[in-house]
């Protein structure tokens, strides 16, 4: 343990000599059996929970209101203002909180290009919690014990909770930025993803705003013959962690990733996957990838046994894995490709409307990107009896720290500057809705991505979908013809038309909250409604 790092934590008032810094894997396996804070599942993986707290808690995520960030920030539903008297109330009492305790540090960076990584350092109070970080973030080359300074501080404690009425919170949970001093502070929650979101924040309103560099929640990976680089946006639930993981192609990463001149880049070092549903035979990589490193959130054991129950959502749907990148065999290193050629928006359409693929216009790509539709299935959360249309600017309006509009204007200038090829992809429902349709086969998806990015439909005709006017292949290998145009999948002809009307109108309302600051181009991307 270096004097050095005891020195620069007490620069910030973090007085505790009991510091565990750097810990390996099988180190911090050992303390998290020690503290009790996990057990060992049967492929040796770490399995604990999360607490009250199983995912993120958007509304009691704040910003630091002052300086550039006053005039900077996106402010309103997805970034929430806290003065710096606030913050600085719940930060010494933090630093309070930490007097003699025993901590996790680690010093990590996020982003593999070396140009445009940001250099961090994680101060935990749960062992679990540093495993987690040193899975998902980019562990130096070097021992850096004496180099490493820190752009910014992340400090986590799940046993910490503010007092709303005294520090301008909601509730007693919270995740604070501060751009002026560069700190992050997380309380209340013990769920992990707050940690990684916090940063991924934080690059939102860095690369943009000072590096030119485009912020994008999104996988990536690479052709492993002709070196093309693919990009897959998509919300949670829509496959973006699955069709990136291609074994017939090399994967760059699979949730956030930076653009920037020379191409696309990871921001951390490993996934964080979904595993609610997994198997060996559709997923086999995430699948092996679960094993001695690898950390398992809130899933469920069958009785008596340490195999994990992919099935069992008794504790939330959202049951998670992280692990290191390399766990990945299909995996590139440095996390860095080329400039994509070409582009997937994935959707989960429960309403069965959308086709299997289409390809957009610039215009349209723009629309849809502002847009970022899903639909959230009935019977995931209570009250909710058929689909519901969710959408999230830029496919992750939860983390964007600036307007939507700056990351839309930053991509359709790399689209047009670079003639990427964008293709809407529904994962969702063909045949009718949920609960009547059926929902797409991992298989059929595979092809349709695959003819995209092999160009096999360069010479196939495509037609005008009728309300979204998006561009739908007559034909494609491996796949039947009846299944690319959605309506003719559907018994009642006039139902589908009615509900396709149905959604376009929810597109276009939503769209409302951004066609001012639109040009012409995107908003003729727009589909018709009657």
């Amino acid at each position: 343990m270096s004097v050095k790092i005891l020195d620069q934590l007490k620069s910030i008032n973090i007085k505790t000599d009991n510091v565990l810094y750097n810990l390996s894997h099988a180190e911090l396996v050992e303390e998290v059996i020690k503290n009790n804070e996990g057990v060992f599942s049967e492929s040796g993986a770490i399995a604990c929970n999360t607490g009250k707290f199983t995912g993120r808690s958007p509304k009691d995520k704040f910003i630091v209101k002052d300086g550039d960030s006053e005039k900077n920030v996106w402010w309103g539903d997805v970034n929430h203002p806290l003065s710096t008297e606030h913050f600085e109330n719940i930060y010494s009492k933090m630093k309070e909180f930490l007097l003699e305790k025993k901590i996790y540090v680690r010093d990590v960076m996020a982003g593999a290009d070396i140009n445009n990584n940001l250099k961090i350092r994680v101060i935990n109070t749960l062992a679990y919690h540093n495993l987690f970080c040193l899975n998902m973030f980019i562990s130096p080359e070097k021992n850096i014990n004496d180099d490493f300074l820190p752009e910014f501080t992340i400090i986590c404690i799940p046993e910490f909770e503010g007092k709303p009425l005294e520090n301008g919170l909601r509730q007693g949970n919270f995740t604070i930025i501060n751009f002026t001093q560069k700190i992050i502070l997380i309380g209340g929650s013990a769920y992990t993803g707050e940690i990684k979101k916090g940063i991924f924040s934080v690059l939102h309103y860095i690369l943009p705003l000072k590096k030119d560099v485009l912020s994008l929640h999104s996988s990536a990976n690479i052709g492993k013959k002709d070196n093309d680089t693919a990009l897959f946006f998509g919300l949670s639930g829509t496959g973006k962690t699955t069709l990136s993981t291609d074994p017939n192609r090399l994967l760059i990463g699979d949730d956030e990733h930076g653009w920037g001149k020379d191409g696309v880049f990871n921001f951390e070092g490993g996934c964080y996957a979904k595993v609610i549903g997994l198997s060996d035979e559709d997923e086999p990589e995430i699948f092996e990838a679960i094993r001695f490193g690898a950390l398992l959130e809130n899933v469920v054991f069958f009785q008596g046994t340490r195999k994990v129950n992919y099935d069992d959502k008794s504790i939330t749907e959202n049951t998670r894995v992280s692990y290191p990148i390399e766990y990945i065999p299909n995996s590139v290193k440095p996390s860095i490709g080329g400039i994509p050629k070409n582009i997937f928006f994935l959707t989960a359409d429960a309403f069965g409307v959308l086709p299997p693929i289409s390809k957009l216009t610039i215009g349209q790509a723009m629309y849809h990107f502002i847009s970022g539709y899903t639909a959230k299935l009935a019977g995931t959360e209570m009250g909710v009896t058929e689909p519901q249309t969710t959408f999230s600017a830029c496919f992750g309006q939860a983390f964007l720290s600036l307007h939507p509009t700056i990351y839309a204007e930053m991509l359709g200038k790399k689209i047009k500057e670079y003639k990427v090829n964008v293709w809407l992809v529904n994962t969702g429902w063909s045949g009718g809705s949920y609960g009547k349709g059926q929902r797409m086969k991992l298989k059929l998806t595979r092809s349709l991505i695959t003819a995209a990015l092999e160009n096999k439909f360069e010479s196939i005709k495509f037609n005008s979908h009728d309300v979204f006017n998006i561009l739908v292949p007559e034909s494609c290998p491996e796949v039947p013809s009846e299944m690319l145009d959605p309506k003719n999948t559907w018994e009642n002809k006039e139902e589908y038309d009615d509900i396709a009307n149905k959604l376009a109108k929810a597109f276009v309302e939503n769209f409302n909250n951004f066609k001012d600051f639109a040009n012409e181009e995107i908003l003729a991307g727009a589909p018709k409604t009657i």
